[in-house]
């Protein structure tokens, strides 16, 4: 009976183990060290969050403290208009490799976030169902989080994250119901959903894809 019982005990533990755990949010606070600028971290909240996903942890977040909003007419596609391109909008510290949604890779480490536009040309259309992105930047040549960067400069911040001729973009839509949360959508998209905090005063639910890639 006993050997039975060990049997049936160890199967079960397989089984836990073979399914994974389940995703969860859980909150984290600044890192003692790390080669975010000191400038970056005084705009960002101290307390962020912590991705698990079934494989195991994924990601940290610390989302800005009030992320300005912009008076400028925004593009009428975008979902999040009250954003300028290039605005800062937090940190996020891979903790281990992963990709960008067009599939290139990102190796694990710290990265300033920053929001832009899908350029309205042929070669970007239909990579996405909204222009809204957020591009991964090396925090050590990102230390100013009220710069306002070109489309080229942004562009060509996001290589150096990347360690290739492409910037590394996350796609940024619509977020789940549970704020803040962790969901799957119908593509296999893994979204973090939280509140940002505008410089306005009032909270802006919004959705990042932290792992997934483009409809091929």
């Amino acid at each position: 009976m006993r050997t039975r019982l060990s049997l049936l005990l160890l199967l079960l533990a397989l089984s836990v183990g073979a399914f994974g755990a389940d995703p969860k949010l859980e909150k984290v606070t600044r890192p003692a060290q790390s080669p975010v600028p000191d400038t970056i971290w005084q705009v960002v909240d101290p307390e962020g969050f912590r991705v698990d996903l079934d494989d195991g942890p994924l990601c940290e977040i610390w989302l800005r403290k009030s992320v300005p909003v912009s008076s400028a007419k925004g593009n009428e596609e975008a979902l999040f208009a009250q954003f300028a391109p290039s605005t800062m909008l937090g940190v996020i510290n891979f903790l281990k490799g992963s990709t960008d949604y067009k599939g290139d890779p990102i190796k694990p480490g710290f990265y300033t976030l920053r929001y832009e536009l899908l350029p309205a040309d042929g070669n970007h259309m239909g990579v996405a169902p909204n222009p809204d992105f957020a591009l991964i930047m090396p925090p050590g040549s990102d230390s100013d989080p009220n710069a306002q960067l070109k489309f080229q400069d942004m562009v060509s911040l996001s290589r150096k994250a990347t360690g290739t001729q492409h910037p590394g973009p996350l796609s940024l839509v619509q977020p789940d119901k549970t704020v803040p949360g962790i969901s799957k959508d119908d593509q296999d998209h893994w979204i973090f959903s939280a509140n940002v905090t505008l410089s306005s005063g009032s909270k802006l639910p919004i959705g990042l894809v932290i792992k997934g890639t483009a409809p091929q």
